[in-house]
């Protein structure tokens, strides 16, 4: 069945991809999840351009931590890293880019500003440490974060096509970063972000299975770019250093 065939409940189920957990880290590392997504959804109900602000600031962290721990482990271990420290460095950017495109839209206030400091600093304190115990386990709980970061985009983009929330014009910084035209609008931020969000779950529940050594299941969607499809293809091939 081709892409402009699928029905739009088809292509919903696609596009919110769930990765079953195989192992009892991995059912930890999904509940933890799911007690984070409590939390905001009781903060932020459906402030989404808000919640986004704030969940993109943590979202920008993993990437970093794991990048800079295979930087460590390929010093250690004199050994080379697989492409995989600049990998998880462009994740991090790419978060980064979220963020800074979602302080144009949503105006963050004095509250959210500081509600961000303190959330990063717990956060990559206790992501850190749990990258040193289990990077598979850090791997899978990002992968997770991802496939809810993927549903609240999609939430977020149904309430714009329905209305709910002004498709207001997109900010100059999504234009230049995503290569968007000139009369791009919120709703075509959304998906390019949840496009990203989509690469970001598969390459971390990809570079999860490899450390635990498991069947290798990356998923692609339309909406990502071939690019992202063809780099994802790549890291398929690529060994994770252990």
């Amino acid at each position: 069945m081709s892409v402009e065939s699928k029905s739009d409940e088809e292509r919903r189920e696609e596009t919110l991809i769930h990765h079953k957990p195989r192992t009892f880290s991995d059912k930890v590392a999904l509940y933890f999840v799911k007690f984070l997504r409590v939390f905001a959804d009781a903060f932020f109900a459906k402030r989404y351009g808000h919640r986004a602000v704030v969940l993109e600031t943590v979202a920008a962290v993993p990437g970093m931590v794991g990048g800079a721990m295979l930087h460590l482990k390929s010093l250690r271990k004199l050994r080379d890293d697989e492409g995989w420290i600049h990998t998880l460095l462009d994740e991090a950017e790419n978060e980064r880019m979220h963020l800074m495109t979602f302080i144009e839209i949503a105006k963050p206030t004095r509250f959210e500003r500081f509600l961000v400091i303190v959330t990063q600093m717990i956060f990559y304190v206790s992501y850190l440490l749990l990258y040193l115990i289990s990077a598979k386990t850090a791997h899978r709980v990002v992968g997770y974060l991802e496939e809810e970061a993927v549903v609240s985009y999609s939430q977020y983009a149904d309430r714009v096509k329905s209305g709910d929330v002004e498709n207001v014009d997109a900010p100059q910084v999504a234009l230049d970063y995503w290569d968007l035209p000139h009369d791009a609008k919120l709703l075509d931020v959304i998906r390019v972000i949840r496009a990203d969000e989509m690469t970001h779950r598969e390459v971390n529940h990809l570079i999860a299975d490899k450390i635990s050594e498991h069947p290798l299941g990356v998923k692609t969607h339309a909406d990502m770019s071939d690019d992202a499809q063809a780099k994802l293809r790549d890291y398929e091939q690529r060994d994770f250093p252990i």
